[in-house]
This record gives C-alpha cells, structure tokens and sequence, in this order.
C-alpha cells in the first residue's frame, strides 16, 4: 500500500513539471504594457516581431487566466482541431436534409 502511494507521488510530481506553473510576476503599466522577462524570452524562444493570439480562460463571467499562444501554432490547431469539427458538423447537417 505504501509503495503504491509513493508511486502515485511521484507520477503526480512528474505530470506537475510538465503542465502549467507561475514563471514569473509582472506588472501593467499605465498604458496597459507589460515586459516578459528575459530568462521567459529565451526559453520560449521569443524574438522581436513574433505574433501572439491572447487567450482568455473565463469562468462565472471572470477571466481567470490569459495565455498567448504563437500564430503559427493558432493556425495548427484551427485546421486540426476546428475545420474538422465544422466539416463533421456540416456532414451531418446534409444527412438530416438541412
């Protein structure tokens, strides 16, 4: 029973190092700027002139979190995820006669 909590232990630890976690505090400043600093610049490899799309997650009406994810990568996951869900959609509505 004890080696089996320890595993579950640590398999919770690995998934942790993989998924989300605070890298840094910043500040707005008053025209609605922020920096993303260096050391988060070099490991995302972000360079001057990359293009982000902000994300927003909301719940009960409050934004709780705000990501950016590379244009290059928004682009990606539209044909791969959403195109297909449309021509799926769009299938189903010609077989209903719609």
């Amino acid at each position: 029973m004890k080696q089996k909590q320890e595993k579950i232990r640590s398999e919770g630890s690995k998934n942790r190092e993989k998924c989300c976690r605070v890298e840094s505090v910043i500040s707005i400043d008053n025209r609605g700027q922020m920096v993303l600093p260096k050391e988060i610049r070099e490991k995302a490899d972000i360079q001057p002139g990359n293009k982000f799309a902000v994300i927003s997650w909301k719940k009960n009406g409050h934004v709780l979190c705000i990501s950016l994810m590379r244009v290059e990568q928004l682009a990606d996951s539209l044909k791969n995820v959403f195109i297909p869900l449309l021509s799926d959609f769009e299938d189903k509505s010609r077989m209903k006669g719609g």
